[in-house]
């Protein structure tokens, strides 16, 4: 059994604007977002961690860094959601541009491009689930600690509680918290923790 400690990374100046779409521009993290990557450091003290992975973009990897304590392997099939046209945008300002662009994201983003331009969610989650699917075949048991961004991480767990991708929403991911679940060959998807802060 293998047990994944996913990771939203710390706060970042677009997240305190009105949670600006970062998408895959390369912020880095606030003071704030530091301080808070450090507490997941002290929340997590009691973990061993056999291996420690982010997404490429500095905010997911800065957070890794400090929380996890040791070497990070980054890897490109976590990086946050490609949102096209909506990326350095507020919502309410890119729907404000074009609602229909929204509705058609919310009706059904397996099939919809966020943004116009961007990642549809089926192709966000494919990405997601075949990192973990590597990462089963190379750890099939111990802690990995797991950092990577709001869109990505609640897609995937949609995903695999057999939700709908219209209602990733419904999970919460707030800066630096920590969603645990388990990953097994032979058993099914467990969800521990959402959104939890140890």
């Amino acid at each position: 059994m293998l047990n994944i400690y996913l990771l939203r990374h710390g706060q970042t100046a677009w997240n305190a604007d009105n949670n600006r779409y970062c998408g895959r521009s390369d912020i880095a993290l606030t003071a704030k977002g530091i301080g808070q990557a450090e507490a997941v450091r002290e929340q997590l003290k009691g973990i061993t961690f056999t291996g420690v992975y982010s997404s490429p973009l500095e905010r997911a990897y800065q957070t890794a860094r400090i929380a996890g304590g040791m070497d990070v392997i980054k890897d490109n099939r976590l990086i946050e959601a490609d949102f096209g046209n909506w990326e350095k945008k507020t919502k309410e300002e890119f729907i404000a541009e074009d609602p229909q662009l929204w509705h058609n994201w919310m009706d059904d983003p397996g099939q919809h491009r966020a943004g116009g331009t961007g990642e549809t969610g089926s192709e966000i989650v494919a990405r997601v689930d075949n990192f973990f699917r590597d990462l089963l075949q190379q750890h099939d048991h111990g802690n990995i600690l797991v950092a990577a961004h709001n869109g990505v991480n609640r897609l995937y767990l949609a995903y695999k509680l057999g939700m709908p991708l219209k209602n990733y929403r419904m999970l919460v991911q707030d800066n630096a918290s920590v969603t645990v679940f388990n990953l097994s060959a032979h058993e099914p998807f467990t969800l521990q923790h959402l959104n939890a802060k140890f």
